[in-house]
């Protein structure tokens, strides 16, 4: 497979934040951006209480999280110790792909980004109003606007004209029965330049207009989309960032890896300590490195546990199973090249 490098420098965390910003605030994304077309609708009622004073916070190992639970015992929301990554009740939805596979995620949950890693005791300070918020919060979450880039994803546009969602490829197909050539990041997909926290401005290639790979599909949602800071390359050291490369992202991100890379495929077991949003990780060639990465969904209407990448073949993002499947269990590709997973 071929791999590139793209070039850059890592600032800070707060640079990062405040670059993200105003770049934010200049593209006005629209409040009204939805999930995508083939994902169902969800109902109306959040399955849990609003009421925050009777809340209660347990804590729990393997790793060290905070599960909220209301008056009634139903948990709200999932913290970990060090990540950003909460997972939070909100109404019943059904995630679909009908065009890449049979199978559908139907869930209470969402995944947010607190403003900072969790600590024990943080429910004292800042957690328990932005909790509050976080249960009243109407807007696409993680795994809704990952969804927004599949086949038959509708295109949506910011107020200066930019397509930032809609149906995504890989890349482009530099000769016929080539694969798909990788190394197009996410503003690439928007064709426009983009000035990274460290300065440098990274300048759109034409011809990978509309295409992100797989890290560049995380980048898009978890960076441009949700506001997570992003490194303009990637090194082998741990940052505050979420670097280019998927060996990279594996590696040294933020957060912690909920299952450690151990160069060989994770005891199936190990799987029961995923949360949806959790970042997977899998090599797909001869070359012994991650090389592939995805988002973690939840467990299918198979009962398998089910992720979302962007790939050569169906040609971009998919939670389905055309030319391989989706799933981190089984006896596919995938299931077999499986490594690592990190939660940020």
């Amino acid at each position: 497979m071929t791999r590139r490098d793209v070039l850059g420098l890592a600032g800070g965390t707060a640079a990062a934040v405040a670059s993200f910003g105003a770049l934010r605030s200049l593209e006005a994304l629209p409040a009204a951006a939805t999930s995508a077309t083939p994902t169902a609708s969800p109902t109306t009622a959040l399955p849990v209480s609003l009421d925050v004073d009777k809340f209660t916070y347990t804590r729990a190992a393997g790793p060290a999280r905070t599960l909220v639970h209301d008056p009634q015992k139903r948990l709200v929301a999932t913290f970990t110790d060090t990540c950003r990554t909460v997972t939070v009740a909100g109404p019943q939805r059904v995630l679909a792909e009908p065009q890449g596979t049979g199978a559908t995620i139907t869930s209470t949950t969402r995944v947010r980004f607190a403003p900072q890693p969790w600590t024990n005791g943080a429910e004292k300070t800042w957690g328990k109003p932005w909790l509050l918020s976080a249960l009243q919060d109407k807007s696409p979450d993680m795994l809704a606007i990952a969804m927004q880039y599949i086949q038959g994803a509708r295109d949506l546009y910011d107020t200066h004209g930019v397509r930032y969602a809609g149906n995504a490829s890989f890349g482009p197909q530099l000769a016929p029965g080539l694969p798909r050539d990788e190394a197009s990041d996410f503003y690439d997909f928007m064709g426009v330049p983009w000035t990274f926290p460290d300065g440098r401005i990274k300048q759109p290639e034409p011809h990978r207009k509309g295409s992100m790979d797989c890290s560049g599909y995380l980048r898009m949602v978890l960076g441009h989309r949700m506001g997570f800071p992003l490194m303009s390359k990637s090194e082998r050291k741990p940052g505050p960032m979420l670097p280019r490369r998927a060996y990279a992202m594996a590696a040294y991100s933020p957060g912690l890896a909920v299952i450690p890379n151990r160069n060989i495929q994770p005891n199936p077991a190990a799987l029961k300590g995923l949360l949806p949003g959790d970042l997977v990780f899998f090599e797909t060639d001869v070359i012994v490195e991650i090389d592939h990465s995805g988002i973690y969904m939840g467990i299918d209407s198979d009962g398998k546990h089910r992720f979302i990448s962007s790939r050569g073949e169906p040609d971009g993002p998919t939670m389905g199973d055309l030319g391989r499947e989706s799933t981190l269990d089984g006896a596919g590709p995938f299931t077999r090249g499986f490594r690592t997973a990190r939660r940020i």
